[in-house]
């Protein structure tokens, strides 16, 4: 049976796809572990760092399960197949928590988009990338033509959306897509992510939001998140708190 577990390792939570017998490709399951783990994560504040890996070592991810979204009406499709998919990889890309996606093999369609949702990427030497759709038919739906954008020149992303080339470890670390490429990539994620339990995770947090908000990841919502931490603080918000529950008029200090 398809599944997405969460595997605790003290400060790291280690989410990883199992359904190897279909190239670990996405099912309404796994869609819907994937949303509940992430949602337990954001709020303990006892897990630092995420690292997605995947069983069986013929691929982390083809895409999604052509069973699963195969015969659903255009509308169905379209609202929850599509829309619903996003949402958690949208989801995973805002988590307050710093994501390590380990590429231990052939990362197509919904599996690249899941990749690029996190923060950083270890390749295997072995690993490819791809964005396959439209060879069946259909075209990325997972954010494979936006954050993807983003992330890579528009003409490589035209490159593997258009003409379904697909990209290889050394020029995909060559391009910035990858951190680096690793044997073990697992093994070489945990270290990375050791490493970052030496920095402070409230400083983290911030600044994974002040970079988001300047490249556009739900900006709106990063901008108001800072402001919202820096009123939080303040002696106006203290005040105002205190005398409306007193049934007071407030005395701000603008501080």
């Amino acid at each position: 049976m398809s599944a997405i577990h969460l595997i605790p390792h003290g400060p790291i939570a280690e989410l990883r796809l199992d359904n190897p017998a279909k190239l670990n490709a996405f099912t309404p399951e796994m869609l819907d572990s994937l949303e509940a783990h992430i949602a337990a994560i954001e709020t303990d504040p006892a897990i630092r760092v995420v690292i997605l890996t995947a069983e069986g070592d013929r691929a982390f991810c083809a895409g999604a399960d052509i069973n699963a979204w195969g015969d659903l009406s255009p509308g169905d499709f379209a609202r929850f197949w599509v829309r619903d998919g996003h949402r958690r990889f949208d989801r995973l890309a805002r988590l307050s928590k710093p994501t390590i996606a380990a590429l231990s093999a052939h990362t197509f369609g919904g599996g690249l988009e899941l990749a690029i949702a996190c923060d950083i990427r270890v390749m295997a030497p072995k690993a490819t990338i791809a964005l396959p759709e439209p060879k069946i038919g259909i075209v990325p739906g997972w954010s494979g033509t936006q954050r993807m954008t983003r992330l890579l020149p528009e003409p490589v992303v035209k490159e593997m959306a258009l003409f379904g080339r697909r990209i290889g470890a050394e020029r995909a670390t060559a391009l910035g897509f990858a951190a680096e490429i690793a044997e073990d990539c697992r093994a070489r994620a945990f270290e990375i992510a050791e490493a970052g339990l030496e920095t402070s995770a409230y400083s983290t947090e911030i600044v994974k939001y002040m970079i988001h908000a300047g490249v556009g990841e739900d900006r709106s919502a990063m901008v108001e998140t800072l402001g919202s931490g820096m009123i939080a603080a303040s002696f106006d918000k203290a005040e105002g708190v205190s005398a409306f529950r007193e049934k007071r008029k407030p005395s701000f200090k603008g501080c």
